[in-house]
């Protein structure tokens, strides 16, 4: 009996790992988005002429940063929002809200709210 008892110990602990471990997969994969990790850094350096707009949702945003942000939507929209909202941005001081009204600031006309409402 000794013996089923630390089996039926270790199976649900062995599935709990495995629900954990992928959970924490799940999440990463969801922060990035519609983007690789890799994509998001890169798209982030580009949009470098972005900063000020980023972190200020009424200063002006330079023709630079728009061209930029429209190459972006036109690869996939989605991956702005990613990019806007990532972890790069916020150690970037980059407030959302401002981040995410940039295609519009920059009257980009295809570009949706990929962003909801976050």
């Amino acid at each position: 009996m000794g013996d089923n008892s630390q089996v039926a110990i270790f199976v649900p602990l062995s599935i709990m790992m495995v629900v954990a471990t992928l959970n924490g997969f799940i999440q990463e994969a969801s922060a990035a988005g519609e983007c690789g990790k890799n994509q998001i850094s890169s798209a982030f350096a580009s949009l470098s002429d972005c900063l000020g707009a980023g972190r200020d949702p009424k200063a002006k945003v330079p023709p630079a940063c728009c061209s930029e942000v429209s190459k972006l939507i036109q690869i996939d929209p989605r991956c702005l929002c990613a990019v806007l909202l990532s972890p790069e941005a916020k150690e970037a001081q980059i407030i959302p809200a401002a981040a995410i009204s940039i295609p519009k600031r920059c009257n980009i006309k295809n570009a949706g709210n990929e962003c909801g409402s976050e």
